[in-house]
């Protein structure tokens, strides 16, 4: 093994690249049931979420930027989505999303699509909380990755029902800022 004569010389380690699963879910029931004390109703819940998923959204992008692409970010449309879609879902979910589409009512609209979505699975919503979605926590870190990279997007998540299953799927939708459609098409 190489030794370094100053500590700044070591070149960064990876780390340990996964988290206990329980670990996860008892530390993500914990920030929802503290937010839960803190708001009156489901939106504003939603909405801390969605605050806090976007403090982690910021932290992710700067570290797989540095890690993956050598401090370099993604320039155009297709090319951030994609990057959303597998690198940083890999990161946080050990696999690439279950889909990635282009709206078809709305040029600016994309969704992202998961069967199984990490946060809802140890979830049990109460019947006087029925339209709560836990997946307003990832909707905010893709607004973190996305608004940082320098692609402004209102993103938000819903359930989306699917035949023959008993559980919904959860979909992110990306609706982007008139500003990155423009300037997408200047890039051509």
């Amino acid at each position: 093994m190489k030794q370094y004569a100053n500590v700044l010389d070591r070149p960064i380690s990876k780390g340990k690249q996964e988290v206990s699963l329980s670990g996860f879910a008892f530390l993500f029931s914990e920030l929802v049931q503290y937010n839960q004390t803190q708001v009156d109703n489901i939106a504003e819940l939603e909405r801390r979420l969605e605050d806090a998923g976007y403090a982690v959204g910021t932290r992710i992008l700067e570290l797989l930027c540095h890690r993956e692409k050598g401090n370099r970010r993604e320039t155009r449309l297709l090319g951030i989505l994609s990057f959303v879609h597998s690198t940083v879902w890999k990161v946080l979910f050990g696999k690439v999303a279950d889909s990635l589409e282009k709206g078809t009512e709305h040029e600016d609209e994309y969704m992202i699509s998961e069967k199984e979505l990490l946060v809802n699975r140890f979830i049990s919503i109460p019947k006087d909380m029925g339209a709560f979605n836990c997946g307003a926590f990832v909707a905010g870190i893709v607004r973190g990755v996305l608004d940082n990279a320098g692609f402004p997007a209102v993103v938000s998540a819903h359930f989306v029902p699917v035949d023959g299953q008993q559980r919904p799927r959860t979909t992110i939708l990306i609706k982007f800022a008139e500003e990155v459609l423009q300037r997408e098409a200047r890039l051509g």
